[in-house]
């Protein structure tokens, strides 16, 4: 890979590990603050995106249009079933079972795109979500109620590989800018019901709570998600999701050094396994687009 998207995708994942931090500090139910951390980005983004790219949104065929609001709504979905996932099953397992995206990415993008997924490349995906399995320390239970959210923890992810496979896509024909205003803009839209349903709070936070709501959509949201998303034009959606495998690993080195919380050896162990994963992964990825390969997705256009 190029130096800039390299550097761009280490930004990412750093944004997106201070995720854990701020939401530890918002003292907030996990939708409420899905919900205002995408609608504060969204805030900031939208006059901004009817400026600079007024034209752009107008061109938009209503098939653009749809799928940027799919992915929105794809976004908040991921959210409300990963969410209501850890009232059922252990914290441990979900985050392990939400880990396993990059290879629902995988599988989509060789099944619309022709993207292939090289030996060296699965078994970097492999052993990335092996070394998040050993940063969670397992926590598996065998029950119903376990069952039921292990599957709404698959749930999740696939829906978060469909939404980083829509953006593979309409990236090819829009530009980040206008993009991301869309999706963001329709994720908090459709979280609006969801905290609604699961009776979280809208209103009656301290001011730090805000203030944190901010943070996140500045940081995570819009330094995270939006560089991720910009880089799905010319990177490949596997190499971005086995990318934001390094999250727990930066979120655990912020907790070091903002907490002073030293980790236990198996989160150590679990956080090299998953850097050589990614290590692996990528760079198996890119030699294999240099062999060739791995063709370059054309984008169908969408009426």
């Amino acid at each position: 890979m190029p130096i800039r998207q390299t550097l761009l995708l280490c930004m990412g994942v750093v944004a997106v590990s201070f995720s854990a931090i701020f939401i530890r500090q918002a003292h907030a139910p996990a939708v409420s603050i899905a919900l205002y951390r995408n609608a504060f980005a969204a805030a900031g983004l939208l006059p901004v995106v009817l400026l600079r790219r007024r034209e752009e949104l107008r061109r938009l065929s209503r098939g653009q249009l749809g799928i940027a609001a799919l992915a929105g709504a794809i976004l908040a979905l991921h959210f409300a079933l990963w969410i209501t996932s850890l009232g059922f099953t252990s914290i441990a397992a979900s985050v392990v079972l939400v880990t396993v995206s990059p290879i629902v990415v995988a599988f989509a993008s060789r099944v619309l795109f022709g993207e292939r997924i090289s030996s060296r490349g699965l078994a970097g995906i492999l052993a990335g979500v092996a070394g998040a399995g050993v940063v969670s320390g397992g926590g598996f239970a065998i029950s119903t109620r376990a069952a039921e959210g292990d599957l709404l923890a698959i749930a999740g992810a696939v829906a978060a590989a469909g939404y980083f496979v829509a953006g593979r896509h309409l990236r090819q024909d829009v530009s980040a800018l206008t993009y991301v205003g869309v999706v963001y803009t329709v994720c908090a839209i459709v979280l609006v019901p969801v905290a609604a349903l699961s009776h979280s709070a809208f209103t009656g936070f301290p001011l730090k709570t805000w203030g944190l709501f901010l943070l996140m959509a500045a940081v995570p949201q819009m330094l995270g998600h939006t560089v991720f998303n910009y880089l799905l034009r010319d990177v490949s959606a596997t190499v971005v999701a086995v990318s934001i495998l390094g999250e727990p690993i930066g979120s655990t080195l912020l907790a070091m050094a903002i907490f002073g919380e030293a980790p236990p050896w198996t989160a150590v162990a679990g956080g090299v396994l998953i850097l050589i994963g990614i290590y692996v992964a990528i760079t198996g990825q890119a030699r294999a687009q240099r062999a060739g390969d791995e063709p370059v997705p054309v984008a169908v256009p969408v009426e």
